[in-house]
């Protein structure tokens, strides 16, 4: 089994920089080639790990795939609620603070 570097290309180094909203010019290339050519090196020693027997998957099942039953339960009745927030609640709307500054 031979083994091979990968290394980042040109194009894909610029596409980074871009989602990354890097700017070449403020940006050593030659560095930055070199770190992510070492993280893409990191994932390729990962690939080489066999971890079929690991017990710990990345997508483990759990008990909450056994959701609640869609059960329809009576709720706050208006008036209740109107008593509860009295001086807040005018023209069947509660009134709250302004969130937002001027200008929004």
């Amino acid at each position: 089994m031979s083994e091979t570097k990968r290394t980042v290309d040109e194009t894909t180094l610029e596409n980074l920089l871009y989602l990354s909203r890097l700017s070449p010019e403020s940006t050593d290339m030659e560095t930055l080639k070199k770190q992510v050519d070492e993280i893409v090196g990191y994932f390729d020693i990962l690939s080489k790990y066999d971890d079929s027997e690991n017990p710990y998957d990345a997508y483990p099942t759990t008990t909450a795939e056994q959701l609640r039953g869609d059960d329809i339960v009576a709720g706050l009745e208006m008036h209740d609620t109107k008593k509860i927030n009295e001086p807040n609640f005018k023209d069947g709307y509660f009134e709250v603070p302004k969130v937002l500054g001027e200008g929004a």
